[in-house]
């Protein structure tokens, strides 16, 4: 992966032909300008997913969740959820419709969503665990790098893993790979 690639990960988008065409220094150039103009533009924001956080901390679930599918985009559902902590965030997790929670959870750190999954009731948790083993291995794979043995567990009991050995030597997931083998 290229410096460009590196720092422009956060964004989850490719990274432009055009911008990779530049010279080193002129790629820098734009990184510096591109971070400038995405702190200036989101300033404030994690005041405003603070805030949003404690509000809802007032008004009950079965109000808020309904506004938030129809209302909040998943980007900011996971900001406020990031600033209201596991435990509350839990709450929400375990009632939300499952494709609004998938995109909520790729805004999430990998190591946020297993702390809300172990403490989620086993059965949305399981759904969530299928969804993203169906849809975005990976991600459900950086995710279960961090669960406790209880939650890898059922990882373990839906995932196939790959059968060659020598895919799996260079595999970036290799420790969760053998976690799982463990447990299979």
């Amino acid at each position: 992966m290229s410096e460009l690639e590196k720092s422009l990960a956060w964004t989850n988008l490719p990274v432009p032909e055009v911008l990779r065409q530049l010279p080193f220094s002129q790629q820098q150039q734009i990184l510096s300008w591109a971070e400038t103009l995405v702190s200036h533009k989101t300033d404030g924001f994690e005041e405003l997913y603070n805030a949003i956080g404690m509000i809802v901390k007032y008004i009950p679930n079965f109000v808020v969740i309904p506004l938030m599918v129809d209302h909040i985009k998943p980007r900011i559902a996971a900001g406020v959820c990031g600033k209201m902590g596991v435990d509350q965030a839990v709450g929400y997790a375990n009632d939300l419709p499952i494709e609004y929670f998938n995109e909520v959870s790729l805004h999430l750190e990998a190591p946020v969503m297993a702390q809300i999954l172990e403490k989620m009731k086993k059965n949305s948790a399981e759904k969530f665990i299928l969804s993203e083993l169906k849809n975005r291995l990976d991600r459900m794979l950086d995710i279960a790098q961090h669960l406790d043995k209880r939650m890898l567990e059922i990882v373990a009991k839906h995932v196939t893993l790959p059968e060659n050995e020598e895919e799996l030597l260079n595999h970036p997931h290799k420790p969760v790979f053998d976690k799982i083998r463990a447990l299979q």
